[in-house]
């Protein structure tokens, strides 16, 4: 098992868990499994995952508000699974924390290229000496997908931290959002890069309305200004 990804599936739906279940083990990961929320919070507790495939519709605790809940201090990604198709109810999912969504039903296939997206995504391998990005009371190191404030850690979604991680690598210059949607894993869908944008400016702006650091570049995309 050394060396496999760890990834939980929450879903209420008994046959579309032990499907996944299966899928997933097929194709060379470990996985445990979770009927609801409060099950989730248990193995979570007891175990580290490097994902979570979460449904959005269930009963007792919604994959939303556990989404949310779990952004308070824990960053692992989390792809989730929902059957609301509306592009309102998607971007719901990705500002309170997901780093994904895949809309039911769905292609197993699909499921797996998002798996792994995120996964690559989300892997930060250590230099000799870490990339550092200063702007203001942050610091970034892109290596680990690291924010702190005055030395405080805050917690990043890897989406948040392979945007913002992009953005550092060249601070000043502008860059538009198809490249940084091809960059994140999320070519062709250049919403998800704007959503990503607000909620890193919620947590490094004073006023997220009038950035100072992640600014907008009016019909061009998005750069990172540093000290």
């Amino acid at each position: 098992m050394e060396g496999q990804s760890h990834i939980l599936v929450v879903d209420d739906d008994t046959r579309l868990r032990q499907l996944l279940n299966k899928y997933l083990v097929e194709n060379g990961y470990l996985v445990s499994t979770a009927a609801d929320a409060a099950q989730a919070r248990q193995q979570l507790g007891a175990m580290t995952f490097d994902l979570i495939v979460l449904d959005v519709m269930m009963p007792g605790e919604n994959g939303l508000a556990l989404t949310k809940s779990l952004r308070s201090d824990n960053a692992v990604p989390i792809l989730l699974l929902t059957a609301m198709g509306e592009t309102t109810d998607r971007i719901n999912g990705l500002e309170v924390g997901a780093d994904d969504y895949l809309t039911k039903p769905f292609e197993p296939r699909e499921l797996l290229l998002r798996i792994n997206s995120i996964l690559r995504r989300s892997v930060r391998e250590t230099p000799a000496e870490p990339r550092l990005c200063r702007f203001g009371r942050f610091t970034f190191e892109s290596a680990r997908g690291e924010l702190l404030c005055d030395g405080e850690a805050i917690h990043l979604t890897s989406a948040e931290a392979a945007l913002l991680a992009q953005l550092a690598l060249t601070p000043g210059e502008t860059l538009s959002r198809e490249d940084l949607a091809a960059r994140t894993g999320n070519s062709g869908n250049l919403r998800t890069v704007d959503v990503q944008v607000t909620r890193l400016r919620k947590k490094i702006e004073e006023d997220p309305r009038l950035p100072r650091y992640l600014q907008t570049v009016r019909g061009r995309g998005y750069v990172l200004w540093t000290d």
